[in-house]
């Protein structure tokens, strides 16, 4: 429970600016909000603390939609909203009601049509091989573990990954042209502004306090923006050069912002972000995690500001401990192949599983330890494969693991032995794993048997694959935690029962479809989702007091 101290609000009468709907936080939820809204005919506000863009603008840019989307059908892909929901009832378990479910499926292909309307370019292009991330080749694929062992047995694998169509990671070719279409529908936009609480009055929120650059020197506005900038990439990449320009950036919002009051005459909709950003909030609620030795995916405001200023008016929060890590090991796809061992010798999961499936196991594995066994046949052919599968970031990450902490021998149990794990325990896992391949008898962690490969040729080489921190091949990790919100309207919900009048929330600053498990592009797909729909319900007058 928040302190009495907390929850103290005071009441406002006078207002600096005033709009329908106040946007707090302007990335992919918080530009769907705002179009959303607008297309219900409300006067849209919407308040960022850098420049715009947030995770999304960083992202890869991908959207898991199916169903039957026009991308699917022109790239001949048959789907259907019944098969979609079968694979998604698996990873996303209890994370939304099935009938939430069921509606984001129902409506995913609807969502392709809505953000291509608004600008956002798809191409029909079928990545065929199985990747993390495509190539700018190929905008179509398996963005998840669709066609892994188990899954694939639950509906039929379909290519879900909508990446948006542009050369490299292509967030900003989400962010960008749905930016544009809600500045050319009149939502006003107002950049340097950090929200600091949110104003209740008898018991509903109607607007909130900030602190503006709006008004700061243009010269001072453009060294923010340029800081900003630095502070979301490279930032993302390097904490400490981020922890140097948030200095420099609190010194400017120091010297320069101006207080205001904004007023919302129906809803604030707080898209604010997870709160990757935020280790002393990380490690509160999820203590068990090696966080500090990941990378925190997102910008510097997925702090949980939104989130804390929710909890302190007696908001509701759910999965607060749920955290997405990431490990990748292909491209190439070849290494779908090879084995993931623990510290102890032991197998671990079907590796041709989604990369945050991996990510989760590492991160509870002894010591966080862990390494991808290949012999020579199989890392012969991977890398054959790396310079045409392979975008400029993947192939930096194969050839680090590839050469960097790398144990190699003749036999497996040279091997293992300068690696650090049990010989004898390594040889009887890959011994069962050969045996089950030639017998013609299933994986026992459910691999398929196209992807299985025998591990036979020597020399051996173990991959280290390990949850530590290292710029060239990092593990990321985010938040999927946040406010409870109502499914069908995305109001957030109390403590005490109910909902918070005048408030909504969506993306990752709310408990959505991915709270459980992530998958590439689910996450954005959801902040599409949820924040249309708390843009419609929030345009909507609230009761007269």
């Amino acid at each position: 429970m928040r302190s009495a101290r907390a929850r103290k609000v005071r009441q406002v009468r006078a207002w600096d600016d005033a709009a329908d709907v106040v946007v707090v936080g302007y990335g992919g939820a918080g530009v769907a909000t705002a179009l959303a809204a607008r297309e219900s005919g409300a006067d849209v506000l919407a308040a960022d603390r850098y420049l715009g863009g947030g995770a999304t603008a960083l992202s890869g840019g991908i959207i898991y939609a199916g169903g039957g989307t026009w991308v699917q059908r022109d790239a001949g892909i048959d789907d259907d909203v019944d098969t979609m929901l079968e694979y998604l009832r698996a990873e996303v378990g209890d994370a939304v009601s099935d009938a939430t479910l069921r509606r984001f499926c129902e409506e995913s292909s609807a969502m392709i049509d809505w953000l291509t309307g608004h600008g956002v370019p798809f191409q029909p292009s079928v990545c065929p091989y199985k990747t993390s991330y495509p190539t700018d080749d190929y905008y179509l694929y398996y963005s998840g573990s669709e066609n892994s062992g188990g899954y694939r047995d639950l509906a039929k694998p379909r290519q879900r990954g909508h990446r948006t169509h542009g050369p490299g990671v292509s967030g900003k070719a989400l962010f960008g042209p749905l930016a544009a279409s809600a500045a050319e529908h009149g939502v006003r936009v107002r950049t340097g502004t950090r929200t600091t609480r949110l104003v209740v009055e008898d018991g509903r929120v109607t607007g909130v306090e900030a602190v503006t650059l709006a008004n700061a020197p243009a010269a001072v506005r453009r060294r923010f923006a340029a800081l900003a900038r630095v502070s979301a990439k490279p930032g993302v990449y390097h904490q400490g050069l981020r922890r140097s320009v948030e200095k420099l950036l609190a010194r400017i919002e120091r010297g320069y912002g101006v207080p205001v009051r904004i007023q919302a005459r129906s809803a604030v909709v707080l898209t604010t972000g997870g709160f990757i950003a935020n280790g002393e909030m990380v490690a509160r609620h999820a203590p068990e995690y090696p966080w500090s030795q990941g990378l925190p995916l997102g910008s510097a405001g997925d702090d949980g500001s939104g989130i804390t200023m929710a909890l302190d008016i007696g908001a509701a929060s759910g999965k607060m401990d749920a955290l997405s890590t990431w490990r990748f090991i292909a491209p190439p796809s070849a290494f779908f192949g090879a084995i993931a061992v623990n510290a102890l010798g032991e197998r671990m999961i079907d590796e041709s599983r989604y990369g945050a499936a991996l990510g989760a196991a590492i991160a509870t594995s002894p010591g966080h330890r862990a390494w991808l066994l290949v012999d020579s046949e199989l890392e012969a052919e991977a890398r054959r494969q790396i310079g045409t599968q392979s975008v400029w970031f993947q192939r930096m990450q194969t050839e680090r693991l590839l050469r960097i902490g790398r144990a190699s021998g003749s036999t497996v149990e040279q091997a293992a032995a300068r690696a650090g794990i049990d010989g004898s325990a390594l040889r009887a896992t890959v011994d069962a794993h050969n045996r089950a391949i030639e017998d013609d008898r299933p994986d026992p962690l459910g691999k398929p048997d196209d992807i299985r490969r025998p591990l036979r040729t020597g020399p051996f080489a173990l991959l280290d694959i390990s949850f530590t921190a290292r710029l060239t091949y990092p593990m990321p990790m985010l938040t999927l935690g946040g406010l409870l919100v109502d499914e069908d309207t995305g109001a957030v919900r109390r403590e005490s029962g109910g909902v918070v009048p005048g408030l909504f929330a969506a993306g990752r600053a709310a408990v959505g479809v991915c709270s459980n498990s992530y998958v590439s592009g689910l996450s954005l797909a959801d902040c599409i989702f949820s924040g249309r729909r708390a843009g419609t319900h929030g345009a909507r007058p609230l009761p007269p007091r």
